[in-house]
């Protein structure tokens, strides 16, 4: 078992009545593949939220790290090494690929935009650029214009950019949200090697394929509550995860 990164201690958010997440409490593990599953409204992405500091929680608390970040902006959490991606594609349309990545870059190495000075005398910066483009399989689109991308190449476009932050632990919203079923095994192939370096990656996902190739954990949420947690093998078969999914039968991928 490795250190835990990420621990919610009975977190829970309410909008007037409703409790969109209830009583959570979780362990993310260093180096563990973790995937978020439950059907539509079942709270993933709000939980995202929470961690990642869009929300604040009107319950419970959040540990990083060790430290209490409950209290603590999306920015400051961001600093601390935790990336975020979403389930819209969030670049810059008007700005090269290059030039998006090279943005991101910018901004871990803290260097501003200055007029006098040309980018290309950055030289760590543009190699570091140019290793991301490689890693979300972008280099050969390096100059093309953000918004003549095609929304897969948008979405890598985006995961290159949350990459360059160079974060340890990388929470992704349905990366593959929109796109076609003969596209999804590129990104499979993309966070396959990024699982495989020492980024801890949290992932909301439908795609069974994906989720089982990638998995290491499997958490299902159900109603803004906890139902199980485990390795995929064990979750799949487990009574109670039948029973809300399926009321009851075979199961050979959860559906959410």
């Amino acid at each position: 078992m490795g250190e835990v990164l990420i621990k919610t201690e009975s977190l829970g958010i309410s909008f007037g009545a409703h409790k969109a997440v209830s009583n959570m409490s979780l362990e993310i593990e260093e180096n563990v593949f973790t995937t978020i599953l439950g059907p539509n409204g079942a709270g993933k992405t709000t939980l995202f939220n929470l961690i990642s500091g869009l929300l604040k929680s009107t319950e419970g608390k959040i540990n990083f790290k060790g430290t209490d970040i409950t209290s603590l902006s999306p920015v400051d959490r961001i600093k601390m090494g935790m990336g975020r991606s979403f389930q819209l594609t969030n670049v810059f349309p008007n700005l090269t690929v290059y030039e998006n990545v090279r943005l991101a870059v910018q901004s871990k190495e803290n260097i501003g935009y200055k007029i006098f000075v040309d980018h290309r005398n950055y030289e760590n910066v543009n190699e570091q650029t140019e290793e991301l483009l490689q890693k979300v399989l972008l280099s050969d689109k390096k100059n093309f214009i953000a918004s003549n991308l095609s929304h897969t190449e948008q979405r890598k476009l985006e995961l290159g950019m949350v990459l360059a932050l160079e974060p340890e632990v990388l929470l992704l919203d349905e990366p593959t949200a929109g796109m076609a079923i003969e596209e999804v095994p590129t990104m499979i192939e993309i966070l396959a090697n990024i699982k495989k370096t020492n980024t801890t990656i949290i992932l909301i996902e439908h795609k069974m394929d994906m989720v089982k190739t990638l998995s290491d954990k499997l958490i299902i949420i159900v109603n803004g509550m906890k139902l199980i947690e485990g390795d995929p093998e064990t979750v799949s078969k487990h009574p109670e995860v039948l029973k809300a999914y399926l009321g009851g039968g075979v199961i050979d991928g959860i559906n959410t």
